[in-house]
Parts: C-alpha cells; structure tokens; sequence
C-alpha cells in the first residue's frame, strides 16, 4: 500500500452521489455540513463538488440527465444519510447552527428523541428536500 493509502474494507462505502436540482444551495446547506462533520473538499467541477472522509466520498451534483424538480424523501428511494455526528452537545450545536444553512429540524416536538427513548440525534432536512440524521455517540 502506498504512501497516504488507507487499508479497505470488502464491502465498505466508496462513495454516495446524490443529483441535486440546484448545486448553489446544496453548496451552501451541504457544503456547511460536511465540513461541521471533518469532510474536507475533494472533487470540484462545474456541475458538482465532493468531499471526503477517509476513504469515502460523498458527492453533489446537477446533473444534466436529471428528471425531476425535486427530491422527495418520502416516496420510494432513499429516505436519508445518517451521520455519526460526536456527543449529544455537538449535535445540539449543529442542529442550532443548522438553520442559517438552509437546514429545518424535523420531528421538533420530538427532539432529540425522534427516534425513541433510546437515541439522541437531530433530523434536519434542507431546501431540496434531502434529510439527514446526526446521531449522537462518544
């Protein structure tokens, strides 16, 4: 393995692309994000960005073979990404901060025990209708 390379695992995430109908605004809800989680800027061309975590990439795209207006995540499909996102007081200043970058909390009658007794985390979703879970741990 060379220099930088980090081991893999078999059957680990290489990379998410999620096609976006407008890449200025995911830039800014998405782009704020990431880099809040430790993603640094990995990929820049006209119609997309990406960022990395380790051996992961995530990328965001308007594509020009894109056929709908928006993201539904309600319909068939994918719901949302959850991200590990520290302890439950970085999630509290995430889902604060949130709000200025295009992010909604979701479930607020419930959080952040949206999703039981059990869990602590914040269900945010931005202007294209994308959602994101950031889950508390150590």
């Amino acid at each position: 393995m060379g220099p930088g390379r980090q081991a893999l695992s078999h059957g680990s995430l290489h990379h998410v692309e999620v096609w976006v109908p407008d890449l200025d605004a995911a830039m800014l809800s998405w782009g704020w994000l990431l880099g809040e989680l430790g993603w640094t800027p990995f990929q820049d061309w006209p119609a997309g960005r990406s960022w990395r975590l380790g051996p992961t990439y995530l990328v965001m795209e308007r594509s020009p073979a894109l056929s709908g207006p928006v993201h539904d995540r309600l319909a068939p499909g994918l719901n949302h990404l959850a991200f590990h996102a520290g302890p439950p007081a970085e999630v509290d200043r995430l889902v604060a901060a949130a709000p200025a970058y295009g992010w909604e909390l979701l479930f607020a009658d419930r959080h952040p025990h949206a999703g039981g007794p059990g869990t602590y985390a914040g269900y945010l979703a931005d202007g294209q209708g994308y959602e994101v879970e950031l889950v508390a741990g150590e």
